[in-house]
């Protein structure tokens, strides 16, 4: 197909009504092998273009019949109703093309940083990446950080310059931003022109002096940075002579070096004008690594012991992991999963392993099912399938327990994958449904959600009883809400309450007097206690210093489990009570009316009024943070983080990644911290946190 050709089938509308857009091609067919597989993820900041450029192959390809549009949700990676509300893709989705025999499965992944974990996914399941840079805007400092991550995987890359139908587009500034943002590595091999783009290591001819000066301007960087990459090592002595080296020479080792992830070209693409589509295609077949090429993630038994590296054979042993789950009405729970081994056949056995995300409240399981329906995923439609070979992406419906990181194996051999990097979420949302049926409601299905999103925690706070949300971000937060009410859950958001504890300031005598009589069977308990504080983090200490017997030995436990119940429930603002000493002086008991029920009552009202006679002071949970950032935000964040009220322990030189900031800082200044840290840093800072102790609430 000619670049027009590509540019006019790009532009393919259908007049009239609202007919379908997805077209019956060959696109949903099972790839034969996995070397004519390319599994492709789309990257790049939100609004770069992704999405668009998905529907613009789409189209080119014909498996669609015209394009779908961000504003009017009519695109096939964003069918989800978050993307569509939100304008901008928050899952990640697979949408196959097919070019020439060759099936290429493009991952279209959020631009957002709320959604990384859905990026990680993309990755996870792609072999190669494109990154998606507007000719119109700048490049991010997390797309900066997320070209790091790829070079220590040794992911394959391309940049690809998009929007040139802009006003504003300059491809030649969208270049150098590329070359500084990602290094000298990155060289465009075709240029824009009016007709389309030209090549620049095969320039077409021009009568354009100033095209011709600019081929030549970037076909010199080019082939030296080819050469730089290529085995052959007389091929720079060659160049420097003046040789004129062959197109086909210069060509395989250019592709040679793109499959390594040594050398990253530069593809100019419109997806308004199909501008270099068709030569887009040619660099996801010709240039970026099938799947045998790239190695397959570690894999050990159930047990834990290892097990020979992954390899990506058809014939293998089934390996495979779920990388995004959904949840259909009619289809029940839906996984899309990455074959890295084996092959995966409708009715067959299969055993859905998750190990190591307890902490994000899923816990490590285990389950055997049946493979009813396997599907080739084309956005959020499925076309059944009846097989996916190793290297291939389908979609699986209707497993009852499997999760987004979960491993799919053979029922007789079971295996796991180790699971990628999955971030942390930091932001906590607290919510409560609306009445009691809405909190039921809520209980039912918000374990679906969790078991969809692996950045998602879900926690009931102990202290609190608050049902806490731990989300990426206030974006990401949307998300989950918007899906919780869409399973017809009623519910709100409320102040998230820091879990505080309470201690006596000082030294406090208590008197409990528990006497009533109402005919019959009486209670009658009497204790006297002294409470004095400890040191933090010392907990509870409760001494018996009875004389003579007042008191039994029966009743003194009793005592002591009234005043732990007390505590429990606090004696000031209905915070636990910590870090104290209570020592029983002295009490009374009847005869007949004593009971445990009695005496535990009487602890419990010594404790009250010992805090009534002396000052209780408030306690505040305190974290460890460490803050990861590029050199130059390390003042801004130290100074953000003094204005928090917290206490900067350290910085050190974090090699590759800018500076790492100890710090310690109350919980309460935390609460926001997530979204507050992305703003500061233009979106390239992380932390984490861990609970260190409980600090003074200050006055």
């Amino acid at each position: 197909m000619s670049a027009k050709g590509t540019r006019e089938a790009a532009k393919t509308t259908v007049q009239g009504g609202p007919e379908p857009r997805r077209s019956e091609n060959g696109t949903a067919l099972a790839a034969s092998q996995p070397a004519n597989v390319r599994n492709v993820a789309l990257v790049g900041h939100s609004g770069a273009g992704k999405s668009m450029l998905v529907e613009a192959l789409l189209a080119a390809t014909g498996a669609i019949t015209r394009m779908g549009s961000i504003t009017d949700g009519t695109t096939v990676s964003d069918s989800d109703p978050s993307a569509v509300h939100q304008q901008r893709s928050v899952t990640l989705s697979v949408a196959p093309i097919l070019v020439g025999d060759v099936k290429v499965n493009l991952i279209d992944t959020p631009g957002y940083t709320d959604f990384t974990g859905e990026l990680r996914a993309g990755l996870r399941a792609a072999d190669a990446a494109l990154f998606v840079v507007s000719a119109v805007d700048g490049i991010d400092g997390a797309t900066v950080a997320l070209w790091g991550e790829c070079e220590k995987i040794q992911l394959p890359r391309a940049v690809v310059i998009s929007r040139l139908d802009h006003p504003r587009a300059d491809f030649h500034a969208a270049v150098e931003r590329s070359q500084d943002a990602f290094g000298e590595a990155v060289l465009p091999m075709y240029l824009p022109t009016p007709d389309g783009v030209a090549g620049v290591l095969d320039p077409p001819g021009s009568a354009d002096p100033a095209l011709e000066s600019a081929l030549e301007a970037a076909r010199g960087p080019l082939i030296e940075g080819i050469i730089a990459e290529s085995e052959d090592e007389t091929l720079m002595d060659r160049y420097l002579g003046g040789e004129e080296l062959p197109l086909s020479d210069l060509i395989q080792d250019l592709e040679t070096a793109v499959s390594r992830g040594r050398f990253f070209p530069v593809m100019p693409t419109s997806a308004e004008t199909g501008l270099g589509l068709q030569e887009l295609m040619s660099l996801l077949v010709d240039a970026l690594p099938s799947p045998p090429a790239r190695p397959a993630p570690p894999a050990m038994k159930l047990d834990g012991s290892s097990l020979k590296p992954l390899s990506c054979d058809p014939d293998g042993p089934l390996a495979a992991e779920v990388v995004r789950t959904t949840v259909d009405p009619f289809l029940g729970r839906v996984c899309l999963v990455r074959v890295f081994s084996g092959t995966l056949r409708e009715d067959s056995s299969i055993h859905i392993g998750g190990r190591g995300l307890a902490d994000r409240g899923h816990e490590d399981h285990d389950s055997d099912e049946r493979v009813t329906h396997l599907y080739s995923p084309v956005g959020s439609s499925l076309k059944a399938v009846p097989y996916c070979i190793a290297g291939d992406i389908c979609a699986i419906s209707k497993l009852a327990g499997a999760e987004t990181g979960d491993t799919v194996s053979d029922r007789e051999s079971p295996l796991l994958i180790e699971t990628w990097n999955i971030p942390e979420p930091l932001m906590p949302i607290a919510v409560e449904g609306a009445s009691r049926s809405d909190e039921d409601a809520l209980a039912k299905n918000i374990g679906k959600i969790a078991a969809a999103d692996p950045t998602l925690r879900v926690e009931r706070n102990q202290d609190t009883h608050q049902l806490i949300l731990w989300c990426m971000g206030e974006a990401h937060a949307e998300v989950v809400l918007d899906r919780l009410r869409a399973q017809g859950v009623k519910l709100q958001t409320v102040d998230v309450i820091t879990p505080l504890r309470e201690t006596f300031a000082g030294n406090a005598s208590g008197h409990g007097r528990h006497v009533k009589q109402s005919g019959g069977h009486g209670q009658f308990a009497i204790c006297d206690i002294d409470v004095e504080p400890l040191p933090r983090g010392a907990g509870f200490e409760f001494v018996d210093k009875i004389v003579g017997g007042v008191i039994p030995a029966t009743y003194v436990a009793s005592v002591e489990k009234g005043i732990r119940a007390q505590m429990l429930k606090g004696v000031a603002e209905g915070f636990p009570v910590v870090d104290i000493k209570v020592t029983l002086t002295g009490g009374k008991t009847h005869s007949v009316d004593s009971s445990d029920a009695a005496f535990q009552a009487a602890g419990a009202l010594a404790l009250r009024e010992a805090a009534a006679a002396t000052r209780i002071q408030l306690l505040e949970p305190v974290s460890s943070v460490v803050v990861n950032v590029p050199d130059e935000y390390v003042g801004a964040v130290m100074s953000d983080l003094s204005g928090r009220r917290g206490r900067v322990t350290g910085t050190d030189a974090a090699p590759g990644e800018g500076a790492e900031i100890s710090a310690e800082v109350p919980d309460q200044e935390l609460l926001r911290y997530a979204v507050e840290l992305r703003a500061l840093t233009s979106g390239t800072g992380r932390f984490r946190r861990s609970y260190l102790r409980h600090e003074p609430v200050p006055k």
